[in-house]
């Protein structure tokens, strides 16, 4: 599994379903993956896509994610660099599609209310701790197998080193 992930902090709210992490008017017309992290999180924050930088983690509130099953609302992220995301809550479909695209999905309610746009953080997933500013926070570490599949890059990544 990756060791660090070190970026700044971009912090939303609760309930941000997937129409707004990849706006839903493109679901049918945008299929190149980096054309999609040109327009992630548009509507919520039009700042983001050009300004995010690789390792950078988004800190949300509760039921990140929730709303329609589609991919691209993990594929945008993930071709925009962000590193992980830290959250109250995620919607349970959202939580899997990140897991198998190789983006770690931290329940951390503390981390979560303690960190603001803008702090440097650090994610030592190995140790299962976040570390800021802020101060430091645990997490519950992941399974073995998601263990795997994370640092393999994702589900398909980690079938094709697994099974030749």
């Amino acid at each position: 599994m990756a060791g660090l992930i070190k970026g700044r902090v971009w912090k939303y709210g609760d309930g941000v379903n997937t129409d707004v992490i990849f706006p839903g008017k493109y679901t049918y017309t945008i299929t190149d993956p980096a054309e999609m992290a040109r327009h992630a999180l548009e509507d919520l924050d039009p700042t983001f896509a050009a300004n995010v930088r690789p390792g950078d983690v988004i800190v949300a509130g509760r039921n990140w994610g929730n709303g329609s099953s589609r991919e691209q609302a993990v594929t945008c992220l993930v071709q925009a660099g962000v590193g992980a995301v830290i959250a109250v809550s995620f919607a349970r479909i959202w939580y899997r599609n990140a897991i198998n695209n190789g983006l770690p999905a931290l329940t951390c309610p503390e981390a979560a209310a303690a960190l603001n746009s803008g702090d440097e953080v650090e994610v030592d997933l190995a140790a299962g701790v976040i570390r800021s500013a802020a101060g430091e926070f645990s997490f519950p570490p992941f399974a073995p197998s998601i263990q795997a599949i994370l640092a393999d890059g994702g589900l398909i990544p980690h079938l094709k080193k697994r099974l030749g």
